[in-house]
Order: structure tokens, then C-alpha cells, then sequence
């Protein structure tokens, strides 16, 4: 008697963590890619079509296609509201006058409010520094960006309401810090007329205070 089947074969591609939405928390998972084998006596013989790589929680069992690990983790979206807040915070005021008392502390009640509970003028004072490095530019777009992947658009425009009021807690927005308020909300992925109206907005109900 001759037997004839079909088969799955899988090789694990790699490793991880990964946020399980059956679970309802962070998992670790591993990834797997294979293909259909034609069987002869239960042994493969004949290779047929690949199957698309995949993950796969590992206590669940729940499989995913690949996009699922651009998610942040529930671990890295309580991480990545803090330092995105620090970094953006920093980029204000040294769009502003670093100096103000009432402005630096303005940023660290925002960055303490994001998260970062012990977050203080030391902290503050190394962040400021950094804006001296010319890739402190580009480590705010990472920031910003995500962020920007863990938020629904009005939470964008709450975030930078709130970048916003830091540099107005000493005065109105000058021309350097107008620019660096539409420079967050560009790496945020705001259009330029929802930046302007979510400053233009936050200036009204300062000015009303």
C-alpha cells in the first residue's frame, strides 16, 4: 500500500517579543517561514509552494503576518512617550531662551506629566546639552516618529499643544520657536495647516489665560 500526503515544514527565521492582541499583553514569539512538501511513505520527497513568513506566539499559539512587529510593545509604548517628550521639551527651549526659569519649568512639569517622574533640572540640564550635538536633530525625528506610530490624530495635536506651552509659559513664541513647534509637528506626520492651527489655538487660550 502506498501512501501519498501532504505536509507543512517550518524553520524558525528568528526571535522576539511581540505585543499578542489574543494574549493582551507582551509575548515572546518566533518567526517562521516553510513550504508544503509532497509525502511518500510520511516522508518529504517533492518541495511545492512557500508558505509566507510568519510570527507566532509562543504561549498562545495565535500566528501573525510580519506587519504585526512594526506595533510597539506594551513595554516600549510606556518608554516611548517619556523620551519623546524629553526630546521634543529640550528642542523648545533651545529654540527659546534656555535660560528661563519659568520655561524649564514648564518642561520638566511636562516630561514628569508624560511619565518620567523623576525627571529634574539635572535631566534637563544634560538634554539642553545634547542640542549642542548636530545629531540631536535627527534623534528628534526618532522620537517623534515613534511616537507618532503609537498616537490617533487628536493625541498628536495634544502632544503639541503641550510642547506649544512650554515656550509660551515666559512670553509669546518667537520666530526660532514657531519653527521648531512646526518641525515636531512635521515628524509627527501633521500637516503644515494642522500645525498652524494647533498653534495658533494654543496661543488663543494662553493669551485668554
Amino acid at each position: 500500500m502506498v501512501f501519498i500526503g501532504l505536509g507543512f515544514h517550518f524553520r524558525i527565521t528568528g526571535r522576539g517579543t511581540l505585543h499578542c492582541q489574543r494574549c493582551g499583553g507582551d509575548r515572546p514569539y518566533r518567526a517562521c517561514a516553510g513550504r508544503r512538501w509532497l509525502h511518500l511513505f510520511f516522508l518529504p520527497v517533492v518541495p511545492l509552494d512557500r508558505i509566507t513568513e510568519h510570527v507566532q506566539c509562543t504561549w498562545c499559539d495565535t500566528r501573525y503576518r510580519m506587519e504585526v512587529l512594526t506595533l510597539p510593545t506594551a513595554a516600549e509604548m510606556r518608554m516611548v512617550l517619556p523620551a519623546a517628550t524629553r526630546a521634543a521639551a529640550a528642542a523648545m527651549l533651545h529654540a527659546g531662551d534656555p535660560g528661563s526659569g519659568v520655561a524649564r519649568g514648564s518642561a520638566i512639569e511636562a516630561v514628569r506629566g508624560a511619565g518620567a517622574v523623576d525627571y529634574g533640572e539635572t535631566e534637563l540640564a544634560a538634554d539642553l546639552v545634547a542640542w549642542d550635538d548636530l545629531a540631536a536633530s535627527a534623534d528628534l525625528a526618532v522620537h517623534m516618529a515613534s511616537l507618532a506610530r503609537q498616537l490617533t490624530m487628536p493625541a498628536h495635536e495634544w502632544f503639541l499643544a503641550g510642547i506649544v506651552r512650554i515656550a509660551l509659559a515666559d512670553g509669546q513664541l518667537s520666530v526660532e520657536e514657531r519653527g521648531a513647534a512646526r518641525q515636531i509637528a512635521a515628524y509627527l506626520g501633521m500637516t503644515p495647516a494642522q500645525a498652524h492651527g494647533v498653534i495658533w489655538m494654543t496661543e488663543e487660550s494662553a493669551a485668554a489665560g
